[in-house]
């Protein structure tokens, strides 16, 4: 009706909107605790991170905000033991210059996509080993920054394919009245 006001949100709607807008960040952390778990591998957190923060920062940038991507690059140096600082500093480039693209990038292909995302992990990857040589004066071996960018560079279909469809499940539960 004109001239009345819409009834307030029900308790559980503003729970599930809160749920909603707090389910990337979070879910990337469950993640993070998950992969730092004793698999052997360990560039798997960073491989896992990155994904989850670069997919989330092109289809859903309101949800990955910048103090949450450095909340998750502080929580990626603790359970990574890198020197703190790194995780952060690489993690919010990459989100910055995913932010800046994202409307160019959401309107590509996933092949396209996938590829922007080879390009992102490998320069995190190269900053990364950048930062370190730079905090320790000494240059580390390159081969665990490569592997870790073609880890992340790896898992990115997976993790999109997931993310996507939960991605799709939020947007229609947000045009649902």
């Amino acid at each position: 009706m004109v001239g009345r006001p819409e009834p307030s949100p029900g308790l559980l709607r503003r729970l599930d909107d809160i749920a909603r807008a707090a389910f990337p960040a979070t879910g990337t952390v469950l993640l993070m605790v998950l992969a730092a778990g004793p698999s052997g591998v360990p560039a798997l957190v960073p491989a896992v991170t990155l994904p989850c923060i670069i997919f989330w920062s092109i289809f859903r940038p309101g949800a990955m905000p910048p103090p949450a991507v450095f909340l998750l690059g502080l929580l990626q140096d603790l359970l990574t033991m890198a020197p703190l600082g790194i995780g952060v500093v690489t993690l919010l480039v990459a989100h910055g210059l995913a932010v800046a693209w994202r409307r160019f990038l959401v309107r590509q292909s996933f092949m396209f996509v996938w590829l922007a995302f080879c390009a992102f992990s490998a320069g995190t990857a190269a900053l990364g080993w950048l930062l370190t040589a730079l905090l320790a004066w000494n240059l580390p071996a390159p081969a665990p920054a490569l592997h870790q960018a073609a880890l992340s560079a790896g898992l990115y279909p997976a993790f999109a394919f997931v993310l996507s469809r939960i991605h799709g499940v939020m947007r229609r539960a947000e045009e649902t009245p």
